[in-house]
């Protein structure tokens, strides 16, 4: 049995990968804005829910003090931004990139004493870093930032590993969901594969780079092959 922290782990990906792990039976920890939600959620399926905003990282160190021991660390948590560089919103860009960059990094601060030498961690990045759409000006900047950050961590945390994963448009995800059948079926005809991505894609990507001990500072793509359309 392994001990699971899914730091944004109470929607989308986050929360099928925890759902995931503790139906295995490992022991699990998601974290939310909302305290009292995200254990309600979590206790759902036998995990155990703790509150963390990641927005706010000066406070990280007292939400965690409760946080023993973590041999997987998965850091999923995401805001959407909708930020055009000619109609630039300066909170919501310094919102983003403090929760992903420095948020993400302090949580690894603050855990470091409880993980070990076989530990891993898996960052969530994301495909507009390769591909930015009018309103990525943020979200491809910080994505683009996780790739530096997997790697001076996994130089820093060695032997622990750290890895990243880059989804592309995940069909079944909430935020994918919610988008006109119209424009899903256009960026499915743009993916070599033929479909989009899943939810269960993705968790099953990151459970890979968790595990797989040889595989380290390795950006991995869940995308069906759409950079190539």
């Amino acid at each position: 049995m392994s001990s699971v922290l899914v730091v944004g782990g109470t929607s989308g990906i986050g929360l099928e990968f925890a759902r995931m792990r503790a139906g295995r039976g490992d022991e699990v920890v998601l974290t939310g804005r909302d305290g009292h939600r995200a254990d309600t959620i979590a206790k759902e399926f036998g995990a155990r829910g703790t509150a963390l905003d990641l927005g706010r990282p000066g406070e990280t160190a007292a939400a965690l003090a409760d946080i023993g021991r973590v041999d997987h660390l998965v850091l999923a948590g995401v805001s959407r931004d909708d930020n055009k560089v000619t109609e630039y919103d300066i909170d919501a860009a310094l919102r983003l990139v403090t929760l992903k960059l420095v948020g993400y990094t302090e949580v690894v601060h603050t855990l470091t004493s409880r993980m070990h030498d076989d530990s891993a961690i898996v960052l969530f990045g994301g495909q507009a870093k390769e591909r930015p759409y009018p309103g990525a000006t943020t979200v491809a900047t910080v994505n683009a930032g996780v790739r530096g950050l997997m790697n001076t961590l996994a130089v820093e945390l060695a032997p622990i590993r750290v890895n990243a994963v880059h989804p592309g448009v995940v069909g079944d995800s909430p935020y994918w969901q919610a988008k006109p059948e119209k424009v899903l079926a256009t960026l499915r005809t743009e993916t070599p594969t033929g479909r989009l991505a899943t939810m269960a894609d993705v968790v099953d990507a990151v459970d890979f780079l968790l595990r797989n001990g040889s595989v380290n500072a390795v950006e991995l793509s869940v995308d069906g092959g759409w950079l190539l359309g």
